[in-house]
């Protein structure tokens, strides 16, 4: 599966750069306006790369086609979890970032990030890869497979910083499913920064600014 992508660069010849993932029904245009918003001249001129998923049925949603990195099997996000659909998506990911590596873009410039279920991928993906990234980025979403990560896990992985950020009042993506992300990422040795804030399913500007300075401190 090969995946458009809306690419943003913040100066010539970046240094750096964030994939960042949208949620269901959404496309790569979601979060353009995000990247307008940081400043991380700091760190050098950044590449962002914002996917566009695939159209597919989605089981919740009565078989209707959107936009979805996997299917969603029924309400409970946890459980009966389209896992081909994770790792069809996982595959993916993982020849956008070889494509930043060709770029000139080493993986520990690299930052993977998503929303929701774009959150999800970021995560399947990232603790899996086999080069050690920047970091991983999840914003409103859950960890997917999280019985198969310790088995599955990329050794270069280990120590990944890992910031999650969620909204109190969620609900699409409960904040328990956040928090047993956080305490299961956290158990294995992660360095999980944790956020949450008092919004529904979305961003606040509070959150921008803890991205922002996130940002700086793992592409220092």
């Amino acid at each position: 599966m090969s995946l458009e992508v809306i690419e943003v660069e913040t100066a010539a010849n970046p240094t750096a750069t964030v994939l960042l993932m949208h949620g269901l029904g959404a496309d790569g245009r979601d979060f353009v306006p995000l990247a307008q918003e940081l400043d991380l001249s700091a760190v050098g001129p950044v590449r962002f790369v914002f996917p566009n998923a695939p159209v597919i049925p989605v089981t919740i949603n009565g078989g209707y086609q959107m936009p979805a990195w996997y299917d969603i099997l029924g309400a409970d996000l946890t459980q009966r979890q389209d896992e081909a659909g994770l790792r069809q998506t996982q595959a993916a990911i993982n020849s956008l970032i070889a494509r930043e590596i060709t770029r000139g873009i080493p993986a520990s410039r690299i930052v993977i990030a998503g929303f929701s279920q774009g959150c999800a991928m970021s995560l399947m993906t990232g603790l899996r890869y086999p080069e050690r990234l920047a970091g991983i980025m999840g914003l409103s979403g859950y960890l997917p497979l999280a019985d198969k990560l310790a088995a599955e896990r990329s050794p270069a992985s280990q120590g990944l910083p890992i910031f999650l950020a969620h909204g109190r009042r969620d609900g699409v993506v409960p904040l328990i499913a956040a928090t047993a992300t956080r305490d299961a990422l956290s158990a294995l040795g992660y360095p999980v920064e944790w956020h949450d804030y008092p919004m529904e399913h979305s961003l606040c500007q509070e959150e921008v600014a803890d991205i922002n300075a996130w940002l700086l401190r793992v592409l220092a």
